[in-house]
């Protein structure tokens, strides 16, 4: 059975398999007539025969939608094709398809109301570059409002495909299924454009997967290509004859007395995934709550920065995570340098970020190829000013801060994007909207930590930390607490191991 891989490509990388497949031999017209069958195929799946409208609009994926008229038709349905936009200059493919419908077609009429049980939008796809058209608008907001169900092919119309979002802030539209093909494309993993195209189905249309390989300067391409981040890489399997030390030592810095659940979370995660062992380093007025909540987490005194670096000369101790609970001030600026000056591979977060917005540049001249920063969208502007707003996406945001920090960006989110300086990306889709809530972000950077501390690469543990974050989420389900999440990662790391498990 054919399962789409994992790479996410932009509109102009699908265009470019497309033209590599047609001088491979095989005709548009194939493809389309493919695309056009495998939709008919996913709707015939759900919903049955019924009276059906599709909407063709005057590009290709108005041809598509001419091709999943007939195909309905010829199962039963009742179609009515209704084309939106000039239709006197359809592009030669889908005007060759147009000619083969031969059932009931009308032009769009903005006064005339929808008396359909199904839509089929075939309008716009994902290269559109500009807002839908009022009447266009409205009438996908009638149909939503009418509760018919639509069926998007390739993006639901209004939403550009690399954006991930709506163009010219449209009047956004729900689609009860959205069809794409080969690979899905940013908007199909992005929101808030993922939650606007309901399911997502990936099919087949007859390009073979090898075709990748023949994108122009592979090398190049490889390093630039966004993947989803399905079956990440774990930590290698525990020798028999390992010790706790083998397993890494990870450090968790605390905040202050009133402040010290954030660190204790980092910690626990951090402990469960597998760090071998886990010190929770804190201030002396907040040993005493540390040490009477924590049990197999060890608790050490550094209330002034010299104590921090003097523990972490002992190079046993390979991981620290800064930032949560710490407090945003000049005492945080201190604790990220020293953290940052050692060999530990690091993890900040929170207010380690923080504690930098009104100097950016200082901890990026700090920042080493070991560290991982996890910042949500908040935290990221601060230490990147407007590069969400400049980026064409979240995507190409994370990418280039990766690469002028020289060091991995986890841009947290439901769409969370983890960069590395080279140009991978990968975005985690598994996180379930429960996972928003107070504490969760510490859990993530516990478990980074923990698997930084087991030896895995920065960008690797911060891809895998977030899978196994997600997993976890799912695992509580509904009304989870901070608190639930790092209990349930022994056995989200089972699953993890099987092959094909993406949630439950």
């Amino acid at each position: 059975m054919w399962t789409p891989g994992p790479e996410i490509l932009t509109v102009a990388e699908m265009n470019e398999v497309d033209r590599l497949v047609v001088s491979s031999g095989v005709t548009t017209l194939t493809l389309m007539e493919n695309a056009g069958r495998k939709v008919a195929n996913e709707i015939a799946k759900r919903w049955p025969a019924c009276k059906t409208m599709v909407l063709c609009g005057p590009g290709n994926n108005g041809g598509d939608g001419f091709v999943v008229a007939r195909h309905l038709q010829a199962r039963g349905y009742k179609v009515e094709v209704v084309t939106v936009g000039d239709h006197s200059t359809l592009k030669p493919d889908a005007a060759a398809m147009a000619k083969e419908w031969t059932g009931p077609m009308r032009r769009f009429d903005p006064a005339k109301p929808v008396h359909s049980e199904l839509v089929v939008d075939a309008v716009f796809g994902a290269g559109l570059s500009r807002g839908l058209e009022p009447e266009l608008s409205q009438l996908f907001e009638d149909i939503e409002m009418a509760d018919v169900p639509t069926v998007a092919i390739d993006v639901p119309s209004g939403i550009c495909g690399d954006r991930g979002a709506f163009i010219d802030g449209g009047q956004p539209w729900t689609a009860a299924l959205t069809v794409t093909f080969f690979r899905r494309k940013p908007a199909h993993v992005l929101y808030p454009s993922r939650k606007h195209c309901g399911e997502i189905v990936c099919v087949d249309i007859g390009i073979p997967d090898g075709i990748l390989n023949a994108l122009s300067d592979i090398a190049t391409h490889r390093r630039t290509v966004s993947f989803e981040n399905v079956e990440p890489p774990l930590p290698k399997l525990r020798d028999p004859a390992a010790h706790k030390y083998n397993r890494g030592h990870c450090v968790v810095v605390s905040g202050p007395a009133s402040a010290t659940g954030a660190a204790r979370l980092a910690a626990h995660s951090a402990l469960r995934v597998g760090a071998g062992l886990v010190t929770v380093a804190g201030e002396a007025a907040a040993i005493p709550v540390l040490s009477s909540s924590l049990t197999a987490i060890m608790v050490r005194e550094t209330s002034m920065p010299a104590a921090l670096h003097t523990l972490l000369e002992d190079k046993r101790y390979n991981a620290v995570v800064i930032g949560p609970g710490n407090g945003v001030g000049q005492a945080t600026r201190d604790r990220v340098a020293v953290a940052l000056s050692s060999l530990a591979s690091t993890v900040l977060d929170a207010d380690a970020l923080t504690s930098f917005a009104e100097t950016p540049d200082a901890l990026v001249k700090l920042l080493t190829p070991r560290c991982v920063l996890t910042p949500h969208e908040g935290e990221f502007e601060r230490i990147f000013p407007n590069l969400l707003k400049q980026s064409p996406n979240k995507i190409e945001a994370a990418r280039i801060a990766a690469q002028r920090a020289g060091a991995v960006v986890l841009l947290k989110g439901a769409d969370t994007v983890i960069a590395n300086p080279d140009g991978t990306t990968v975005v985690n889709t598994n996180a379930p909207p429960d996972l928003a809530t107070a504490g969760s972000g510490d859990v993530l950077a516990g478990i980074i930590g923990g698997l930084l501390a087991q030896g895995m690469t920065p960008f690797d543990a911060a891809r895998t930390g977030a899978y196994l974050h997600g997993l976890c989420g799912r695992i509580a389900g509904p009304g989870l607490i901070a608190e639930d999440l790092a209990d349930h990662l022994p056995r989200a790391v089972e699953m993890a191991q099987k092959p094909g498990v993406s949630g439950l």
